[in-house]
């Protein structure tokens, strides 16, 4: 049963992916597109964990905490600029 179940998420998830770079490209504004990057790295990690279950590797899942990591660091940059134009206060 999980044979079929991790193809079909995979493809739903690669799915996203392509949208929210659709998304990233076709916003109207910057807080659009911010948020469209953010759900992009969100599904990007959801890939790479799913993957990882998938194959059984350990690997996948710390390439994943990284990501997590680097996400967040630059969305946070990424606000912090947006609401008041420099990132070092």
């Amino acid at each position: 049963m999980l044979a079929y179940v991790i193809p079909f998420c995979l493809a739903l998830l690669g799915l996203a992916a392509v949208l929210s770079v659709v998304r990233l490209v076709k916003g109207p504004d910057m807080p659009d597109r911010v948020l469209a990057l953010d759900t992009l790295y969100i599904n990007a990690l959801a890939l790479i964990v799913l993957f990882g279950i998938w194959l059984a590797s350990d690997l996948f899942f710390e390439a994943a905490l990284l990501i997590a990591v680097m996400g967040f660091v630059g969305t946070v940059a990424v606000g912090k600029h947006l609401l008041h134009g420099d990132i070092i206060d």
